[in-house]
């Protein structure tokens, strides 16, 4: 498997939570640290239905994908100054549309992953507000170091969710934006024919 496909899902899916239970009481790091537990656990026990029932596999991973992720502040990254156009049902298509989509995508990246060491780094900022959108720093150490980041922010049931992803420098949520501002072009700002035409 491509190591930077791997790093991603390995990366995206360790701040998983399986319980909301953790919520504030834990800062967004500790929140993420138990979350690769969650995350990993769930592979290990589903990895064998990736080939003999790959629905059950992904069901699996998109629970666990659910719990932590907020797919409609995903697609508010991803349309940006867009989203201000866009209706609630229109948001709340293209959050599904994202969910299946990066499921599938890392739910398979995940299956080859071989063990590699995940460091967390220390905050950049420990000061900061404690509610204020959060930026996780870890590395993923192997034949070469590769550093990430999430963006972590506080919902109105103070659950920490995950809402955006850079790797390498490379921030997903403004190369989806690049992607989404494309096809809004292609489709003179029709909303509706953009999440139809979404690949």
């Amino acid at each position: 498997m491509n190591l930077l496909k791997k790093t991603v899902a390995v990366i995206f899916f360790s701040g998983l939570v399986g319980s909301a239970a953790y919520s504030q009481e834990l800062t967004a790091v500790e929140t993420a640290e138990l979350g690769v537990q969650t995350l990993l656990q769930t592979v290990v026990e589903s990895k064998d239905f990736f080939l003999s029932d790959r629905e059950r596999y992904f069901s699996a991973i998109e629970t666990v994908l659910s719990s932590f992720v907020d797919f409609e502040a995903v697609a508010g990254v991803v349309m940006s100054r867009y989203a201000l156009e866009a209706t609630d049902q229109q948001t709340e298509r293209f959050a599904g549309i994202l969910r299946t989509t990066l499921t599938r995508f890392y739910g398979a990246s995940l299956v080859s992953y071989n063990g590699e060491e995940l460091v967390f780094l220390p905050s950049s900022n420990p000061d900061a507000d404690p509610r204020a959108d959060t930026v996780v720093g870890m590395e993923l150490q192997g034949d070469t170091a590769l550093r990430l980041q999430y963006q972590m922010f506080l919902n109105e049931n103070d659950e920490w969710k995950l809402k955006n992803l850079s790797l390498a420098g490379i921030n997903l949520g403004r190369q989806y934006y690049t992607q989404f501002a494309a096809l809004m072009a292609q489709h003179d700002n029709n909303i509706d024919a953009v999440l139809d035409n979404w690949k």
